[in-house]
């Protein structure tokens, strides 16, 4: 049990450095006046609307992102608890 738990550690530890990485990662489109930054982890960074930041769409775009992000992890739990993996989430 002890080395299960170790191991959950050290996959936690990793997904964290990883996640961490993700987020230097960039890709930026422009299309029609309007410029949007995300990063590897979907999070939108930045988004221009004819060289103007728009800071509140950048803001609910990455809270509706996060709420969907949010119930997608509930079901994968829920969905892993019928099959008796609940406790690798």
């Amino acid at each position: 049990m002890f080395d299960k738990v170790k191991n959950l550690n050290k996959l936690r530890k990793a997904q964290s450095e990883i996640e961490k990485q993700m987020e230097q990662v960039h890709a930026a489109k422009e299309k029609s006046g309007v410029k949007v930054v995300v990063n590897a982890n979907n999070k939108i960074v930045s988004i221009e609307v004819e060289g103007e930041e728009d800071k509140h769409m950048k803001d609910l775009l990455n809270d509706a992102l996060k709420d969907a992000k949010k119930k997608a992890e509930k079901k994968l739990r829920g969905q892993m608890a019928d099959l008796g993996l609940g406790d690798l989430l």
